[in-house]
């Protein structure tokens, strides 16, 4: 097994993108990249930690590709658009991949390079691209929201 975790605007959405891929074993939402420990939904909308909201995907490789993965980050979101996400406008919705080892930051540069270079977006791709840090799960009204609130058939 193996994780990755993506930040691309709000995580209910992204969560229930990554949740569909097949190969995809579990997803959590909550915190990276941020200045303070364990911090609370309240503080990160405030846009005070630095905090992202992102997704962490665990994912079977034998399955499904990281590559795979950063094909379904950047078809999710607006990755030409800093720090806001549709009417979600915060450092919190900023596109961020954060990379769990060398090779997935490799495919990561390798990839933002690629979509850089071609005519898939008109405006430069402004993702970020970290070593991932500690994860800060959200709390548990958070976790597959739009699942529970019988949402799961959008697609996002």
């Amino acid at each position: 097994m193996a994780i990755a975790t993506f930040a691309a605007g709000c995580f209910w959405g992204v969560e229930l993108t990554f949740s569909k891929v097949p190969g995809v074993l579990s997803t959590s939402v909550g915190y990276m990249g941020g200045r303070i420990d364990s911090p609370s939904y309240e503080q990160v909308c405030t846009g005070g930690t630095d905090h992202a909201e992102v997704v962490q995907v665990e994912f079977d490789p034998e399955l499904v590709t990281y590559e795979a993965l950063l094909t379904t980050f950047w078809q999710c979101h607006n990755p030409t658009t800093k720090n806001r996400q549709g009417p979600d406008v915060g450092t919190q919705y900023r596109s961020a991949i954060f990379y769990h080892d060398e090779q997935q930051k490799v495919l990561a540069e390798q990839s933002r390079f690629e979509l850089n270079n071609s005519a898939a977006y008109p405006q430069p791709i402004v993702t970020e691209i970290s070593p991932a840090s500690n994860f800060w799960k959200a709390e548990e009204y958070h976790q597959q929201y739009l699942i529970k609130r019988g949402m799961g058939h959008c697609a996002f």
